[in-house]
């Protein structure tokens, strides 16, 4: 069974939507490495102080390897967030009647 994950990010979204644009190859190189290693779905959110990150994984265990990687800690800084003051949450995903 899989499960979601979300990221409460807090950060500058200005320059994070900024790089978004900028720096899209980054973030596609760091999707394609995340599929072989277990993510499923990956979406971003955007609040006034923060973004949120909407995962589905394989495992926790797969998510938490890679989100412990030094140099993803990096990139988030680098565009504009805080990853050490990330609030995450991981769930199990179950179907419902109402899935779509």
């Amino acid at each position: 069974m899989s499960v979601l994950i979300t990221i409460k990010v807090p950060g500058n979204v200005d320059v994070f939507t900024k790089c978004l644009e900028e720096r899209a190859d980054e973030f596609a190189a760091i999707a394609e490495r995340a599929k072989p290693l277990g993510a499923i779905h990956h979406r971003f959110g955007l609040g006034a102080d923060h973004v949120l990150v909407v995962d589905e994984w394989e495992s926790a265990e797969q998510f938490e390897a890679f989100f412990a990687n030094p140099e993803l800690h990096s990139f988030i800084s680098s565009v504009g967030g805080n990853p050490e003051a990330s609030e995450v949450a991981i769930t199990t995903a179950v179907s419902s009647p109402d899935e779509f």
